[in-house]
């Protein structure tokens, strides 16, 4: 299957074969975020220890997109647990920019 539109991904997403898959990644990594490990960072999923809130701490992010590599959408070797800060650095979604003073401008 192709997973083009919004439309055929928000399916996929909620599909119970791509949530049993999740499951399986997170207990894999030990519910850490791998990019926050690799950089001797702890980052859990409090939620699964009852501390947290409804909101979720950790993603499982395929490596290669889904979108590029619709036959990897179930691969364990393209799927890695990271926080929602790491996704969201890794897919340059919600950062801040730098704005460097211009002197130009004046």
């Amino acid at each position: 299957m192709m997973y083009e539109t919004t439309k055929e991904r928000i399916k996929f997403y909620k599909s119970r074969t791509w949530k049993r898959k999740r499951d399986e990644i997170l207990k894999r990594d030990c519910y850490e975020c791998q990019e926050c490990k690799k950089e001797g960072k702890v980052s859990i999923d409090l939620n699964r220890f009852g501390q947290g809130t409804k909101h979720k701490y950790l993603d499982v992010d395929h490596i290669e997109e889904l979108q590029k590599r619709p036959e990897l959408a179930l691969v364990d070797s393209n799927l890695v647990t990271l926080c929602i800060k790491c996704h969201n650095k890794k897919h340059d979604r919600y950062q801040k920019k730098n704005k460097k003073w211009n002197d130009e401008k004046w």
